[in-house]
This record gives structure tokens, C-alpha cells and sequence, in this order.
């Protein structure tokens, strides 16, 4: 419901939604981009890191091989080796040579030779339960170099109890002929392997890195315990790989990539294999996300509050404008100025401001005609009664008083006939103040008259004001107020004073002491005046808005009112409109 009654709700939101959905959109797409950027560059780096592994792994082969030639080196064991037959001595120094070998490397576990001719096998090894595994047939020796012999045979890997050891079989070939005198066996241990290998992984994070040989893809090192690793479809399966790539998988049921190195040393296939788990590559894009989410929502915030300003800045005027339209609709011309705005709005303001000033324009000639009517009609009124016969009455009475010496009965007869002969006098709407105020004076004898000494009144008014030109009736009507409603109706005892200053305005005060206007009668009095409403003769004559609005359409703008009121204390009516206008019909 907000939605739809809200032009500035629906304007916020619609802000919103224009930038809110680019940035959603925005921030899936850029992570997304982030994701596979960040996957390729971890990919490429850990290809990198494990190229360096490979090679590391490939010295420590090509150690072991050296240690397999070491029997060369020695011309007295090469002929011990040769001889048809051993005797006692020269085994026992064949032993000790393999003994020395053994120790020579702190790496194996075993090291065996095995003659060819005789069969006899020499091992050193650091368990008497692995000399027992390690036996091997003399059918099992190639008799000729490569004869029956291939790089399976060369390299396999052995479970030793719980842990996994690199046979390396190397045949020892009596150059320059091509016959074999035996074989020479090295059992390495997974030492060295491991400090090649594992620093190429965070188990920490997840990762983990395995080593394998051979085309069978056997596992010489794994940095995780009985690992299980699955690839996603055939096409992802070892057979398929590359020099180097990765393929997506499950190690142990957790999400992953597993980034593969293959290489060779001499005809034994390598194969390097590292698992990144998913979170570690999406860890990355979403800590990117993550800092571009908190830039966009600072910079969200600065654009809802741009938004709301700008919404606010439409809306504003637009409302000012419904809030003139409802004052004018009750009769309130007064709108309230525009902001002065040069765009669209602006124009609309100023146009309903011209508008609602012709109609002002309008209403007042219209209400001038229903004024002249109403004057009219009291004219009518007036005519009824013959204007000489009154006078000739009221001078009757007055000489029947003084002739029974009723001087006080004489003297408010002639004030009652002079206020006849001045309400009655149809020939002019203006008069000078002076007349005015005589007939005020007047009618304040008759009233002080019948309130004996309970009213008292002053008068203040200067000489060189005596002469201005002023509308008709507008003291009478504020003094009968005064009398009727603040004195009679308070404590029936009062004073009152007109007071008349002139400046560059002409200022009028009628002040009293008696009961007040109550704030709610104001208010009605202020909103009545606002809507131009109208108000027939009352009790006290032509009444309090009568005179306003007469003031008001003979001087426009210029005049001014004010009411303020403290019961019992002071009530005053000021009415201030210039001088220096002229009013058509003065005498």
C-alpha cells in the first residue's frame, strides 16, 4: 500500500532497483571471474612449486643410481664377483662391502646383492624379519644385459610392515661384456621423499600431495593417510593426463582440484599430484567479494542518501503544491510561494501561482457583486422608511422634552436622530475620518447613557488625520464588539478606547476590558477571513468580517489586521491599511 500511495517511496525504490540489481549482477559475474582467475593462478602456481618438486624427486633418483654403480668402483670386488666359485674370504668381503653400502646412506633400509652364477645372497638390513621378505630366486636375474628386463622390474614400490619403501633392482653388468654377474637391490625409506615432497602442500588447509611410479600409477607417497581419491568421469582418469594439468575430484569426500605434474627420469614414468580443496580457491574470490561488497554498500549508503535527497527535492514542491490545492479547495487563496525553481516543477508552480491568482482575481469581483447586492438590498431596506418623516419625528419628540425641561431626553434624541441621518445617508461609501469618529461619539452618549457610569470611553485620535478618507461604518462595528460581547457579556462594567495613529499607514485600535475572545472564536475569525466567507448583518450591525472584508477589497494587500485578547485585561483590534490611496466615492 506504501508502494502505491508513495510517489517518494516509489521513486527511492525504483532508485534502488536500478543500482541494486547492476551491483548483484555485477558481483556475481565478478566473482565468478575472480573464482576461475584465482583457480588458474593457483593451479599455475602450484604447477610451478611441484615442476621444482619433480626435479628434487629426480636427484634423489639419480643418488640412488650412483649408489647401485658403487660395486664399481672397487676392481678387487668386480673379481671376487666373477670368480666361479667363492671362497670364505672373498664373501666375507663381499658382505662387508654391501654393509658398507648400507651404511653409506642413511636412507635405505636394505641393501641386497644377489650373485647370478651361485645364487648366494649378501643383505644388510635394520630388521632380520625384512631379511627374510627380501629373498629373492636366481631365475628372477636377466642372464644378458636387457635380457627379460624392463623398468617395472627396475622400480616398484613394497608395503614394509605400515610403510611404503622404493626397491630400485639394478643388474650388475660385467662391462665390457654384456653378461650379468648379479643384482644389486637398494630399499629406500620415504625420509627423503617426504622432505622433497611434503613442504609442497598445507595439510593445515587441507592439501595434500601424493607421489607415483610407474604407467600402473602406483602410490610411493602420500602426505594423508589411506587417501581416497575419486575423479570426476572418465576423461578425468590418469591415463588421460598430460605433461601437466588438473582434473576436479573428491579426496575423502571433500571437493577439490587436483593439480597433476607427470615427468620421466630415464624410463620410470613420475607422476606429482597435489589436492587444493574448493574452499581454499573460493576462499580467495570471496574475500575479494567480500571487500567489494563492503566497498558497494558504503557506496549503497551514499546513494540512498542521495537517492532520499533527490527524491526529497522532487517531492517536496510537489507536495507544497497538494497543500495549496487543499487551501484553495477551502476557500484559502493565500498559496504559499514557490521555491523558485527554473526546471519543470518550478514552471508548475509558478503557473498554478498565476492560476490561482486570476481565480482570486475572479472571486473577488464576484464577491464585490454580492456585496453591492447585499448593499442594495439594505438600501431597499432603508427606502422603506421615509428618511424626512423620521427626522421630523425625532425633532417633535425633542422640543415636546425641552418644553418639560427634559434636557437629557433632548440630548439623546439628537445624538439617536444624527446616527440615523448618518447610517441612513445612501450618497457615498467614504467619508472623512472625522465624520466617522463624530459618529462614534454618538453612538458611545447613547451607550454611556444606558450603562450609566459602568462604561467609560476614550477617544485619541490626531488633527492632521481628521481629513483622510476612510470606508464607511468600520468603528461602529468594532465598538458595538466591544460593548456587546467583551463588556455585557463579562461583568457588565468596562472601559473603552479607540485609539488612531498615523504614520506612513493609518492605524486603528479599539481596545476594552471585558470578557475576551476565546482562542477558538479567533481561530474561526482568521480561517473565515482566509476563505472569503461572507457574513450577514448581526445584533451589532454590520459585523467584525463585514468590515474586514471590506477593508480588504478596498486596499488589497496592504491591509492589515491583527486580534489579540486577555480576559478581563485587554482586547484589542488593530486595523492598519496607508493613506496615500485614494478611495473612489470619497467626499
Amino acid at each position: 500500500m506504501l508502494y502505491k500511495k508513495s510517489l517518494f517511496f516509489k521513486l527511492l525504490v525504483d532508485i534502488l532497483i536500478a543500482v541494486v540489481l547492476p551491483f548483484a549482477l555485477s558481483n556475481l559475474i565478478s566473482y565468478k571471474m575472480t573464482s576461475d582467475s584465482v583457480e588458474e593462478q593457483v593451479i599455475a602456481l602450484n604447477q610451478n612449486t611441484m615442476e621444482i618438486g619433480m626435479d628434487n624427486m629426480k636427484r634423489y633418483l639419480t643418488n640412488l643410481n650412483r649408489l647401485s654403480v658403487a660395486f664399481y668402483n672397487d676392481q678387487t670386488l668386480m673379481k671376487y664377483l666373477r670368480a666361479k666359485e667363492t671362497a670364505p674370504f672373498q664373501m666375507l668381503y663381499i658382505t662387508d662391502k654391501v654393509s658398507n653400502l648400507y651404511n653409506s646412506y642413511s636412507e635405505l633400509k636394505a641393501v641386497r646383492y644377489v650373485s647370478a652364477g651361485s645364487g648366494q645372497t649378501y643383505l644388510n638390513s635394520h630388521s632380520a624379519l625384512l631379511e627374510l621378505s627380501l629373498k629373492l630366486s636366481p631365475s628372477e636375474i636377466p642372464k644378458k644385459e636387457g635380457e627379460n628386463w624392463d623398468i617395472n622390474r627396475g622400480y616398484e614400490v613394497l608395503m614394509l610392515g605400515e610403510e611404503r619403501v622404493l626397491a630400485f633392482h639394478k643388474p650388475l653388468v660385467d662391462y665390457p661384456k654384456p653378461d650379468v654377474l648379479g643384482l644389486v637391490s637398494l630399499y629406500a625409506g620415504q625420509k627423503e621423499i617426504s622432505e622433497i615432497i611434503r613442504p609442497l602442500s598445507d595439510g593445515h588447509r587441507g592439501e595434500a600431495v601424493f607421489l607415483h611410479i610407474q604407467k600402473q600409477f602406483k602410490l610411493l607417497y602420500a602426505s594423508s593417510l589411506e587417501p581416497a581419491m575419486e575423479f570426476d568421469g572418465p576423461e578425468s582418469q590418469p591415463e588421460h593426463w598430460g605433461a601437466r594439468g588438473y582434473v576436479n575430484g573428491q579426496l575423502d569426500g571433500r571437493k577439490g582440484v587436483f593439480v597433476y605434474v607427470q615427468g620421466q627420469y630415464q624410463d620410470l614414468p613420475l607422476s606429482l599430484v597435489k589436492f587444493v580443496p574448493a574452499d581454499i580457491i573460493n576462499g580467495a574470490a570471496e574475500r575479494t567479494l567480500n571487500f567489494t561488497l563492503v566497498l558497494q554498500l558504503i557506496a549503497l549508503f551514499f546513494l540512498i542518501l542521495l537517492a532520499s535527497i533527490l527524491s526529497y527535492r522532487t517531492i517536496v514542491p510537489i507536495k507544497r503544491l497538494l497543500r495549496n490545492i487543499v487551501q484553495l479547495e477551502s476557500g484559502n487563496f493565500r498559496v504559499r510561494e514557490t521555491s523558485g525553481r527554473m526546471d519543470e516543477i518550478g514552471v508548475l508552480e509558478q503557473r498554478f501561482q498565476t492560476m490561482v491568482g486570476r481565480l482570486d482575481d475572479l472571486i473577488n469581483n464576484e464577491y464585490r457583486s454580492r456585496l453591492e447586492l447585499t448593499t442594495a438590498r439594505l438600501k431597499m431596506l432603508q427606502a422603506q422608511i421615509n428618511p424626512h418623516f423620521l427626522y421630523n419625528t425625532l425633532q417633535s419628540i425633542g422640543t415636546m422634552a425641552l418644553r418639560h425641561r427634559a434636557d437629557d431626553i433632548s440630548d439623546k434624541i439628537a445624538d439617536l436622530g444624527a446616527i440615523m441621518r448618518y447610517s441612513m445617508d445612501l450618497k457615498s461609501e467614504t467619508v472623512r475620518l472625522q465624520q466617522e469618529i463624530e459618529h462614534i461619539e454618538h453612538y458611545l452618549s447613547l451607550q454611556t447613557g444606558r450603562f450609566k457610569n459602568k462604561l467609560s470611553y476614550t477617544l485619541s485620535c490626531p488633527s492632521e488625520a481628521l481629513s483622510i478618507s476612510v470606508p464607511k461604518m468600520i468603528l461602529q462595528p468594532l465598538v458595538e464588539n466591544s460593548i456587546i460581547h467583551g463588556i455585557e457579556k463579562g461583568t457588565g462594567t468596562g472601559t473603552l478606547h479607540i485609539s488612531i495613529e498615523l504614520g506612513r499607514d493609518l492605524v486603528i485600535r479599539v481596545m476594552d476590558n471585558g470578557k475576551g475572545i476565546e482562542p477558538e472564536v479567533l481561530e474561526r475569525i482568521r480561517l473565515s477571513y482566509d476563505k472569503r466567507q461572507l457574513q450577514g448583518p448581526d445584533e451589532g450591525g454590520i459585523g467584525l468580517l463585514n468590515v474586514l472584508h471590506r477593508l480588504h477589497l478596498s486596499y488589497g494587500p496592504d491591509f492589515e489586521w491583527d486580534i489579540s485578547s486577555m480576559p478581563y485585561a485587554a482586547t484589542v483590534i488593530t486595523l492598519r491599511f496607508p493613506v496615500e490611496v485614494s478611495i473612489a466615492g470619497g467626499e
